[in-house]
């Protein structure tokens, strides 16, 4: 989509001017990881209007393959206008306008399944099943069982606004349940599902991905995994042909269930969030999700994929907009590997990014 971010804060009645930009949480995440030096594609449709060209472009000039957007000459890109507020907040609105857009025509037969399959990891987002029955149908075309599919990698991204009375987020625990990664926030898993109670009972409901991180706001973020232990790793740096289900349970193939799992709800790893001077919060969860996918690309450590979502989501929380150039790979591996104590005094602040690691250790929270 065009975002439109407001001027200054206040209601969107009271807000004089917008600022044109870009958005989008699958668009999001393939830039964030261009900007960390990972090959990505983005497939999408938009319109063949002046808001389409702008997309393409800007989606583009990050180094992110668009050759597979296809442009639709009868329907409009979509467009979207939000307050200057935390999301979070009551006074917080956000006004879609995406019906009958060129992005909620996407269905199995307009997309060029091949292209979208042809990666290490296919990220997607429940956003895009809220758009039409036939994104929807996209998406269980997507997150279906198949020989040879990438590593799926599914963000809830639950948005009330979005969802119209034929169904609702209900079917997002079905896609959840067909991937391979899922993110979700401990506040959207009980608005979407009801569930309450932490992130155990996330895990109770949602056993079938080989990796669960649910994001708990300021407090940080847990992932549970399939496999015993910190690193979680998926062998030969490339992704299983399916998640490994828990103990007692073949696998989705048919094939036992390997030695080394664990049937026990509980995580694998933690990571408190960091202190943050937030400038704007919109975008924030796409961040996290490529700095946790670039970090499992470079086969990492649970714990440390967990920071590098983190530090990739601080870089965007202090800056406007939904998108802000990642920390360095050098910076970013260095903030990771930080002992506990040292990782809970960080503070980071706008322009972090540019700054050594040196000075961002020194500016610590007393």
């Amino acid at each position: 989509m065009v975002t439109f971010l407001p001027s200054r804060p206040g209601r969107l009645a009271d807000v004089p001017a917008f600022h044109r930009s870009i958005g989008g949480a699958e668009s999001n995440v393939a830039c964030a990881l261009a900007a960390a030096g990972h090959t990505t594609r983005w497939v999408s449709r938009v319109g063949a209007d002046g808001f389409g060209d702008h997309l393409v472009e800007a989606i583009g000039g990050y180094g992110v393959d668009v050759s597979h957007v296809r442009r639709d000459p009868d329907r409009p890109t979509g467009v979207y206008f939000r307050t200057a507020g935390d999301r979070a907040d009551d006074a917080h609105e956000v006004a879609y306008y995406r019906a009958g857009s060129a992005a909620s025509a996407m269905s199995p037969t307009s997309v060029d399944l091949d292209a979208v399959r042809a990666g290490r990891v296919l990220h997607l987002s429940g956003i895009t099943a809220a758009l039409s029955p036939d994104c929807l149908a996209l998406m269980r075309e997507l997150t279906a069982s198949r020989p040879g599919r990438p590593l799926i990698s599914f963000d809830v991204n639950h948005r009330p606004g979005l969802w119209g009375e034929a169904y609702g987020p209900e079917v997002l625990l079905d896609l959840a349940r067909g991937a391979d990664i899922v993110f979700v926030g401990e506040d959207e898993a009980e608005e979407a599902w009801g569930l309450t109670g932490g992130p155990t009972v996330i895990r109770e409901a949602l056993p079938e991905p080989h990796t669960l991180v649910v994001k708990q706001g300021a407090k940080g973020a847990v992932a549970f995994c399939a496999s015993r232990g910190q690193s979680c790793r998926w062998g030969d740096g490339g992704p299983p042909a399916r998640a490994k289900p828990r103990v007692g349970e073949g696998g989705r193939d048919g094939t036992p269930q390997s030695p080394g799992c664990d049937n026990t709800p509980r995580p694998a790893a933690t990571a408190p969030a960091l202190n943050v001077d937030v400038v704007a919060t919109t975008g924030a969860g796409d961040a996290f999700a490529a700095g946790f996918l670039s970090a499992t690309l470079r086969d990492l450590p649970l714990k440390t994929r967990l920071r590098h979502g983190h530090l990739t989501a601080a870089a965007t929380l202090t800056a406007p907009g939904d998108l802000a150039p990642p920390p360095a790979r050098p910076l970013a591996d260095r903030l990771a590997a930080l002992d506990d104590p040292a990782w809970g005094r960080l503070r980071l602040g706008p322009g972090w990014t540019d700054a050594d690691a040196e000075t961002v250790e020194e500016a610590r929270t007393p």
